[in-house]
């Protein structure tokens, strides 16, 4: 659809807004909307939101539970249509939407800043969505000061607002949230098509490691509940006696806080393992000294090594470039024999059916915990070398291709959520007229 522009303009005074329709007024923040903080001093209400990624939701308190305060008096009162505000690390965030709209009664942190717009001179929504279009074009980015780039109020109540006619905010309000759903619902269309394709990139893969590529050779059952039918010439092995080695990181007084160093000998732990891969942290690292009381804990090229708390099945592979680093305390490391090639190892133990299988085994009452003598009961199939590798070269075709396809919708994601910001920016700062815009009327016969 192409929009059109007002007749006239005229100079905003506002270096990031430029011109706006001749009969646009520009007032400062706080002559057209207050800060206002009722606290939740009875704890009567109880419904926790949260603001994230610039919409505002309820919080999961019973998962949470820990990161949660034991009572949430402190918490400020939130009613629909009100608008918060996080003006916390306003340059070093690198994600804008930072101002959400509150959809319901509820509490929030008084971290936060919660705004009110003044009746008889701003509608709730125009000046949610004019606020974030601020935030999208990094307004906000220049403003604040201290260690955290923080700001309260005062330090913004200056801030120049646009405001058009009441009747007119209200049109633009009622425009954007009309075409911004349009664009929500296409988002979320991709976002299922990124999810559905994932789950058939992993069901091709985990078929390929667990039945092989070949569907007419003859299968029988191997015994192993989530591996049903395997090739009938493939080994069935518990995977210790599958590997050289089985050992633990370093526990208790062997390793402390303070004997890490910045850019030093790199440690291994479970939030270094990503998608078969050690992405290492700097700061989680020690000196050639403490490697060497340490040594014996050491990567070598194709090890593979496993988180032991938390995500079971969480690994990656001990590259060239990796080796001399060290197993850190909540990971272990497991040398294989010649009889697997790490990476097909990996797929398998990454696959849902072992991950299941170390949860059921897994140690610990609140935390799934894995160890050597579980991790070793595994029982995994074990093709022939020759079909590892052809297997191996199979996924990474197959993958190859859905990456291309997940790819693409996250480049449609991307481009449609430019568009709704670029959509939001030029209605509420008047570069598109919309005050003849009508809401498409609903086909009644059809909805019936």
């Amino acid at each position: 659809m192409k929009y059109k522009a007002y007749s006239e303009y005229k100079d905003s005074g506002i270096e990031w807004v430029g011109g706006v329709p001749s009969e646009w007024q520009v007032k400062p923040l706080f002559g057209v909307a207050a800060t206002e903080s009722v606290k939740n001093g009875d704890g009567a209400e109880a419904n926790v939101l949260s603001l994230s990624y610039g919409n505002i939701i309820k919080r999961d308190v019973e998962d949470n539970f820990g990161l949660l305060p034991e009572s949430f008096n402190t918490y400020q009162l939130v009613k629909p249509g009100e608008i918060v505000l996080r003006l916390t690390d306003l340059q070093n965030d690198k994600r804008s939407l930072r101002v959400g709209q509150a959809k319901e009664n509820g509490i929030i942190t008084s971290a936060y800043l919660k705004l009110i717009a003044k009746r008889n001179q701003l509608n709730d929504s125009f000046l949610y969505r004019l606020l974030h279009s601020y935030d999208t074009t990094k307004v906000f980015y220049g403003m604040g000061g201290g260690l955290r780039q923080s700001m309260k109020f005062e330090e913004m109540r200056r801030l120049p607002v646009l405001v058009p006619s009441l009747a007119e905010q209200e049109k633009i309000a009622n425009f954007l949230d009309h075409e911004t759903a349009k664009i929500d619902t296409l988002i979320e269309k991709q976002q299922q098509l990124i999810q559905l394709l994932k789950e058939k990139r992993q069901a091709v893969i985990s078929h390929a490691v667990t039945k092989g590529l070949d569907p007419d050779v003859p299968m029988r059952n191997s015994g192993v509940e989530w591996l049903g039918e395997v090739p009938e010439h493939w080994v069935i092995a518990q995977l210790k006696f599958n590997t050289l080695e089985m050992q633990t990181g370093p526990f208790g007084s062997q390793l402390h806080a303070e004997d890490y160093i910045d850019d030093g000998i790199p440690l291994v732990n479970p939030a270094h393992m990503a998608n078969g891969k050690i992405v290492p942290d700097s700061s989680v690292s020690v000196d050639r000294e403490t490697w060497q009381r340490l040594k014996r804990y050491q990567l070598f090229e194709g090890d593979l090594i496993f988180a032991r708390r938390g995500e079971l099945g969480r690994c990656a592979i001990v590259t060239a470039e990796q080796q001399g680093w060290l197993c850190g305390t909540g990971s272990l490391k497991a040398k294989l024999n010649d009889r697997l090639i790490p990476e097909y190892s990996y797929l398998l133990i990454s696959s849902e059916g072992v991950i299941s299988e170390l949860s059921l085994e897994s140690k610990g009452s609140t935390m799934e915990n894995l160890n050597t003598e579980t991790l070793g009961r595994i029982r995994i199939p074990v093709p022939p070398l020759t079909e590892q590798r052809l297997v191996l070269a199979y996924v990474n075709e197959i993958a190859s291709k859905f990456s291309n396809l997940i790819e693409k919708a996250n480049s449609a994601i991307e481009l449609m959520n430019e568009r709704r910001t670029a959509l939001i920016s030029a209605a509420v700062t008047g570069k598109i007229d919309v005050r003849n815009w009508q809401p498409p009327k609903t086909n009644t016969s059809e909805a019936a």
